[in-house]
């Protein structure tokens, strides 16, 4: 994946996760839910997640190095187990709230719950998580020591998905500003890659 790919696919998951509460509705309510905005929230950041894959991969074609590669496959597993939780909350929780509002059945929006707090697919969502928070990570330490790229962006990026669990229970702003340093640690390695930091690397290989 040549390293302009790369960047541009750093760029766009980093947009798209500022995007994705940017988009979503505030509340967790039957309105919310049956919204426009509520999809195209939840689809910004499915998007997101493929796109921070392929960038995850094409980084460890700019470093080339062992641990970039294992960062690459954690991660790709994380967005595997997350997408699906993420799928069902952006198309199936919209159907069930603009029923609900339809033919005027708020006891529908108990399915949502029910749904949202299954033991499989919250289990599937938070190991996603996690695997996701540990791929940035080791991405991270991949970056630091070969030193070929910005070691502070590594860590913001690391950071952001570190916290991408806690900023659920925060308040509506905070997931707006955890969004924008999602963003932050995204384009950091992207513009890097564009000003050809990653040169050194792909010449020794």
């Amino acid at each position: 994946m040549p390293a302009r790919l790369t960047s541009a696919a750093f760029a766009a998951s980093g947009v798209l996760f500022l995007a994705y509460p940017a988009l979503r509705p505030s509340g967790d309510d039957a309105v919310a839910m049956a919204s426009p905005a509520w999809v195209a929230g939840h689809a910004a950041a499915m998007l997101g997640f493929v796109l921070l894959g392929l960038a995850v991969l094409g980084l460890h074609q700019v470093l080339g190095d062992r641990l970039s590669l294992r960062a690459a496959a954690v991660t790709w597993a994380g967005a595997g187990l997350t997408l699906p939780y993420y799928g069902a909350e952006d198309f199936g929780l919209n159907v069930i709230a603009r029923r609900s509002l339809r033919d005027q059945a708020p006891a529908l929006m108990e399915l949502a719950q029910e749904f949202r707090y299954g033991p499989v697919a919250i289990t599937m969502f938070g190991l996603g998580l996690v695997l996701l928070a540990a791929g940035s990570v080791m991405a991270a330490i991949a970056i630091w020591r070969t030193g070929v790229l910005p070691r502070a962006g590594g860590i913001v990026m690391a950071l952001g998905f570190v916290l991408f669990i806690p900023q659920f229970f925060g308040p509506y702003p905070l997931r707006i500003a955890h969004g924008a340093l999602v963003m932050v640690g995204c384009l950091w390695p992207a513009v890097a890659l564009v000003k050809g930091r990653g040169k050194p690397a792909l010449a020794g290989r």
